[in-house]
């Protein structure tokens, strides 16, 4: 059973005004227990508007969010609950933090989820760890701390409650390159390590590329089309038209391809373009 199954979901905004528009329409999907997986999609596509769904943060118009198998509006009153077990890191998640120090800070979801004690000292130092804070950082101001530190301090918050389901959005924003591929690698170490379920939107398209499982591409409110990275980046010529990006190594094999090489344009990573190219360097055909 998947772990997340969004059926039929539709959110429309402004009913019954000259503004009204969908933002998600009829998008259905799942998502398996232990999945990485990526949703990418340009301004405008519905990726923010589906993930506030996820945790009950917004409300469908029609159709329905089941985590585990239930569906989380089933009682209303309970929602907060599927909000510890779905837990959210919007963009930009540092200008969130609000405590005197980071061990407050990190600790204000499970305090909220009744762990007091051991078990909340716990909580927050496992949480601090899996981010790289060090132990003696946890007592100064959130606000003294570089932006990178920053964003692992709210993204130790969220792991902090253990939730069954960890939901970013655009982790790496505003993140010069050093800072991106450390936090990305804090939270493909959380992944592997937790065997937790991650969705991860992202504008970078080599990011997704490099970390996710399965991509969900969304476009104009719908699903445009779902698969394994390289059953995506196969259709470039598609994501393009669609004012999306590819990774920056499926454009040069794209390059390559047009100057009569035969590479196949669908690769996405470096490994990957190097055994196409190898085979034309000792005078052989690569593999298409």
């Amino acid at each position: 059973m998947p772990i997340l199954e969004i059926q039929n979901l539709t959110h429309t905004y402004g009913i019954g005004t000259p503004f009204q528009r969908s933002a998600v329409e009829d998008i259905s999907f799942t998502v398996e227990e232990g999945e990485f997986l990526g949703v990418i999609g340009h301004t405008g596509s519905g990726k923010s508007t589906l993930i506030q769904h996820l945790n009950g943060l917004l409300r469908p118009t029609s159709g329905r969010i089941l985590l585990e198998g239930r569906d989380i509006w089933a009682e209303p009153k309970k929602i907060r609950s599927v909000r510890f077990q779905v837990g959210l890191v919007f963009q930009y998640p540092e200008y969130q933090l609000f405590e005197e120090t980071v061990y407050k800070d990190i600790a204000f979801g499970p305090r909220n989820q009744g762990k007091t004690g051991e078990a909340l000292d716990q909580a927050v130092r496992e949480a601090a760890r899996l981010v790289g804070i060090r132990d003696d950082q946890l007592e100064k101001s959130p606000f003294e701390l570089s932006g990178g530190q920053k964003r692992r301090v709210a993204l130790a918050g969220v792991l902090a409650m253990e939730p069954k389901v960890l939901v970013l959005d655009e982790p790496t924003a505003g993140l010069d390159p050093a800072g991106r591929e450390n936090l990305m690698a804090n939270i493909r170490d959380y992944h592997r390590n937790k065997g937790a379920t991650v969705l991860l939107v992202s504008h970078s398209m080599d990011e997704v590329a490099q970390n996710v499982d399965r991509i969900l591409v969304l476009k104009s409110a719908h699903v445009l089309m779902s698969g394994t990275p390289a059953e995506v980046f196969a259709r470039s010529e598609e994501l393009l038209s669609a004012g999306l990006d590819v990774p920056q190594v499926t454009r040069v094999a794209m390059a390559l391809r047009k100057r009569g090489l035969e590479i196949n344009p669908a690769v996405y990573t470096v490994e990957a373009l190097e055994q196409q190219l190898l085979p034309l360097w000792k005078g052989g055909n690569p593999p298409c």
